[in-house]
């Protein structure tokens, strides 16, 4: 079992300053979950903040991805649940 998965991205982003060309994700542990889903906002900016705790990352980088490049992710997190 992986306790991180890395996803490569295709169109990589600049934040702070400093170039992300890749992204490591965490497992989620069950305060991770519970966290965000107490967290206000849509499902939508519930994953966000999600995704970027996994990440270690502010959601507002989060926000600068490429669609392409969220749906990697979001798949990732997917199979951590499975």
């Amino acid at each position: 079992m992986h306790t991180h998965e890395r996803v490569t991205l295709h169109y990589p982003i600049e934040h702070d300053g400093l170039p992300i060309k890749e992204i490591t994700l965490r497992r989620p542990t069950v305060g991770d979950h519970l966290a965000a889903q107490k967290s206000a906002g849509t499902d939508a900016e519930r994953e966000i903040r999600l995704i970027a705790n996994l990440a270690e990352l502010p959601p507002e980088a989060i926000l600068k991805l490429d669609m392409k490049d969220y749906a990697q992710l979001q798949k990732v997190l997917g199979g951590f649940l499975q």
